[in-house]
Parts: C-alpha cells; structure tokens; sequence
C-alpha cells in the first residue's frame, strides 16, 4: 500500500472528497459509534480550516484516515480523526496526526480526546487540560500541546 498525507482547505477539495469525507465521518462517529450529531457544523468551510486526507494511491485515491484542524483563533483545534476500517493497526493514524501537526504553526493545539485514546495522544506531547467529560455518550479528555 502507498499512502499520501495531504492537508488543504475546503475550497481544494473536490466534490468526490467531499463526498469520500463526509461518507467516512458518518460510518465512524455516527453508525460506528453510535453517535448520532450535527456532523456538518458549518466548520468545514471555513478559510483557515484544514482537511487532512490520508489516501491510498495503489487504489484509487481511496480514503483512509482523516482529521480536521480548525483556526480558533489563538489556538489550532485537531477534531474528527478517523481512520477507515482496513486501516487500523499499521500506524497510519499517527501519518494522520503528524500532518494535522504540520499545519498548526505559532500556537498552542486544542483537542478532546476519547478517554481511552489520550496515551496515545500524549505521545505527540499532548497533555490532559481538564476534567473527563461525556459527549455523545463517550468519555474524553481536553488535551493541550504547547508550544
């Protein structure tokens, strides 16, 4: 398998990724997990919002991780990291994060992590920030990396 990281603005998506996106975050967060929520905030479109595609070149372009790294001001927000079924287990996820990281420049990064994924967080230098707290019925933790 060769797989390409990319991170790029709304606006440099096709609609064929879009679609592979928002296809994706539904089959984790809302039918896997079943949770379901307003997956489309209104962030996705946003001008400093970024979309990490992690895809698959010996297929196709196919999907198979993403995550999203939202401008909140003084701080980045890394959300909605997922990796596809066939994906998990072969350390793509971390391919996913370090280029989430590679965007985040000059500030601090913000993200609530499902409890039982935080050490592994952590071991991009993240820390807890907070009390646990439930979302959608699941546990997570607010972490910080500083910079």
């Amino acid at each position: 398998m060769t797989v390409r990281a990319t991170a790029v603005p709304f606006d440099r998506l096709d609609p064929h990724a879009v679609y592979a996106v928002a296809r994706l975050r539904q089959q984790v967060f809302v039918v896997e997990q079943e949770c379901p929520y307003p997956d489309l905030d209104g962030r996705d479109v946003e001008d400093g919002t970024r979309h990490v595609l992690l895809l698959d070149d010996t297929s196709g372009s196919a999907l198979l991780g993403y995550a999203r790294v939202l401008d909140d001001g003084d701080v980045w927000r890394i959300g909605r990291v997922l990796l596809d079924v066939p994906a998990r287990g072969q350390g793509l996820a971390d391919v996913v994060m370090r280029t989430a990281l590679s965007v985040c420049r000059g500030r601090d990064v913000v993200l609530d992590a499902q409890s039982p994924l935080a050490r592994w967080y952590a071991t991009f230098g993240f820390v807890v920030d907070g009390p646990e707290f439930v979302e959608d019925g699941i546990p997570h933790v607010p972490m910080r990396l500083s910079v």
